[in-house]
């Protein structure tokens, strides 16, 4: 993440705790990434440097204005102003990352070869939430490269179980 992203989403986080708007806010971060996310385009658009600044702008109030928290509207306005609506999404995930960590929640995202049932996804989440003490919020994705096991991203820590990874480790072992 940029130090510009950080910046501006530290400064939205404080004026969703000073309102009290935190789920609203978040709710509608929801809504204008998944918007810039399926359309690239208008990122393109509200970036270009050829469009007048109050033509990009109004161009949001028009897309967002009767769907977003209003606070919500000016901070993607303010990016679009200063150049910087391209780091909207990472903005947004910063946002949401300083909002689980005041509610103490974790996000934990869990690399496994194959798909794991609900039991073994809720049997990961209670160890994980054990070891960590917070809730944990579980992303579980495939990666069949890994042949078998599971890699675990939490907290800035990557817990490495898979069998590529014990192969690799054998590899360097022998040719020691």
């Amino acid at each position: 993440m940029t130090e510009i992203s950080k910046e501006y989403a530290a400064a939205l986080f404080m004026l969703a705790e000073e309102t009290g708007l935190a789920e609203e806010f978040s709710r509608s971060l929801d809504i204008m990434e998944d918007a810039f996310v399926q359309n690239p385009e208008l990122v393109e658009y509200l970036a270009a440097p050829t469009i007048p600044k109050q033509e990009r702008t109004q161009a949001l109030q028009e897309i967002f204005g009767d769907l977003v928290q209003e606070h919500l509207l000016s901070f993607a306005q303010l990016l679009c102003e200063k150049g910087h609506i391209r780091s909207f999404v990472t903005c947004a995930r910063e946002f949401r990352e300083m909002l689980q960590r005041r509610q103490n929640i974790a996000s934990a995202r869990v690399v496994s070869a194959v798909e794991l049932t609900e039991a073994e996804q809720l049997e990961i989440k209670k160890k994980l939430e054990a070891a960590s003490g917070h809730s944990v919020l579980l992303e579980c994705r495939l990666d069949p490269s890994l042949i078998a096991g599971l890699v675990i991203y939490m907290d800035g820590k990557v817990m490495d179980g898979s069998l590529r990874h014990r192969l690799r480790e054998l590899k360097e072992v022998m040719d020691e």
